[in-house]
């Protein structure tokens, strides 16, 4: 389901993402789940959930970047 808030957001997505990079992540999650709401519209098995999460964090990985010695995710 849409989140509401960066509240909302799974607690992977709250503990490890810098605010901005929640943001993002939100907004691509909520615009995906909508727009994958119909079965025939997605390519394979996934749920509507499933596909928004993955959409969610590739748009996370075009700003952002986890720090190999921190872990931490940086902006680009």
């Amino acid at each position: 389901m849409p989140y509401k808030n960066n509240s909302d957001l799974p607690e992977s997505v709250k503990n490890n993402l810098p605010k901005h990079a929640q943001d993002i992540y939100r907004a691509a999650f909520n615009n995906t789940y909508e727009e994958y709401k119909e079965p025939n519209s997605r390519r394979d098995d996934s749920t509507q959930e499933e596909v928004a999460h993955k959409v969610a964090w590739a748009a996370v990985k075009n700003k952002y970047i986890k720090n190999d010695n921190s872990g931490n995710w940086i902006a680009k």
